[in-house]
């Protein structure tokens, strides 16, 4: 079970251990992200499915929403999620949650949950696209949307899901230095085998550090995959 998983910060890890190299800033763009997005460039993702750590009968699909706010250099938006959710509790993730019975696709369940989540009106939403489904050792089957976000006024986060909304430049997240690999085997005779990445980010003067880690992290290196495929 997860509750038995030391925390993630302590867990050996390996600095970007395959020498990847940096998106290049000229992919970075709004213009640049629309055009890839209107490509068909075989790419291969780092994580499909995670090892499950629980059992699953049924899988529960989700929508997650990796936006990308126009700012003088685009900005990938977060949240820190509230300590009383029943899942994923205290951590970094992406607005989203399940795909209801009402939503007409995943695409539309993250931009359900982005409003809900962290108040992002719909008018500033436009989708690029998808990169995959994300399977997670608990049991939920994500599809992560990448959009470009107008920014609006403010962010307001919704006080029973989300503690805090954040945002970090999209060049550090798609730059491999800053990705850490984690493996750990568990259990008596080390028979569970867990691996992670996480991206730990502080921004200039904050005192705090973003610990980014675990599905978050794992979705962010997909999409590192798919803008680097040639």
């Amino acid at each position: 079970m997860l509750s038995s998983l030391p925390d993630p910060r302590v867990v050996p890890s390996v600095c970007n251990p395959d020498a990847e190299v940096a998106v290049g800033v000229d992919k970075l763009s709004a213009d640049a992200l629309h055009a890839r997005f209107g490509q068909d460039l075989a790419w291969q993702p780092d994580v499909v499915q995670e090892l499950q750590w629980q059992h699953v009968e049924t899988w529960r699909d989700a929508a997650v929403l990796i936006g990308l706010v126009m700012r003088e250099e685009l900005m990938v938006l977060l949240t820190q999620r509230s300590a009383h959710v029943p899942t994923h509790a205290a951590q970094i993730a992406f607005p989203g949650g399940k795909v209801d019975p009402t939503d007409a696709d995943a695409r539309a369940a993250a931009v359900r949950e982005a409003e809900e989540e962290v108040g992002l009106p719909p008018a500033c939403v436009r989708i690029l696209g998808e990169t995959g489904q994300y399977i997670t050792g608990s049991g939920f089957r994500i599809t992560p949307v990448v959009a470009l976000i107008t920014p609006p006024d403010a962010f307001v986060a919704n006080p029973g899901e989300v503690d805090d909304v954040f945002e970090v430049p999209l060049s550090f997240l798609m730059n491999p230095d800053n990705h850490y690999r984690h493996r750990l085997n568990m259990g008596e005779r080390g028979e569970i085998k867990r691996q992670w990445w996480s991206m730990p980010y502080q921004a200039p003067g904050a005192a705090a550090e973003r610990y980014i880690w675990g599905a978050t992290a794992g979705m962010l290196r997909n999409f590192y995959q798919f803008l680097s495929a040639k």
